[in-house]
């Protein structure tokens, strides 16, 4: 077959949401995470908590970490065809890639400065801090849980993204930081409610009961 049916550096057809899960699952399959369990698992359940959200998207949660943890460069992806705005959140969301990979907090904020990475690295961190793996790590470092960090980062991330789409995620990967969400949006409501007019009073009791009845 003739070269001229694909360019040099052009993106190959056909990467799909499956070609990115299937190359995650790959990519990763020997290793593992803090807790040694398979890593795979990780990078997968992140991928499947943007369900909600567009393909580029989705492909960049299943390869969050591809950049991160494997050899795998840039213009391999790009040649694979994975798009430039999947391997742009890629980038964003990899930490060796950062302005100053030593300084975690430093690095949500550079996340934040992107919706779409902002978004797949509520995903990972939403993973990582399910009950029983924060347990888990509780356990293994009792003088230093990994999980504050986590716990830190996602005032920053949520404020880059509408709470609707936390929630999406939130209820996909980990629904057990629906309610620090909740907790945490009834801290923010500084609505004097005793001092409402009759008009005021009426839409806040409409928000109220919109957020109660989406607990």
């Amino acid at each position: 077959m003739s070269d001229d049916h694909f360019p040099a550096h052009g993106p190959a057809p056909g990467f799909t949401v499956e070609t990115a899960k299937v190359l995650a699952e790959v990519a990763h399959n020997r290793q593992k995470d803090k807790l040694k369990r398979p890593y795979r698992e990780h990078v997968l359940a992140v991928g499947d908590a943007l369900a909600d959200f567009d393909d580029d998207i989705r492909i960049a949660g299943y390869l969050h970490d591809i950049a991160e943890d494997t050899p795998i460069t840039r213009q391999a992806l790009l040649d694979m065809g994975v798009s430039e705005r999947a391997v742009e959140i890629i980038e964003r969301v990899t930490n060796r890639l950062h302005s100053n990979p030593d300084d975690y907090q430093a690095g949500i904020r550079e996340i934040a400065e992107d919706h779409d990475a902002a978004l797949v690295k509520i995903a990972d961190n939403a993973h990582n801090s399910l009950p029983e793996r924060v347990k888990a790590l509780a356990e293994k470092w009792p003088d230093k849980p990994p999980v504050t960090k986590y716990r830190d980062a996602r005032p920053v991330l949520y404020a880059a993204v509408e709470v609707e789409e936390v929630r999406k995620i939130l209820a996909r990967v980990n629904p057990w930081l629906l309610e620090e969400l909740d907790d945490r949006l009834d801290e923010e409501d500084t609505t004097d409610y005793e001092n409402l007019s009759y008009g005021e009073a009426g839409a806040g009791a409409a928000s109220a009961d919109v957020r109660a009845g989406e607990r």
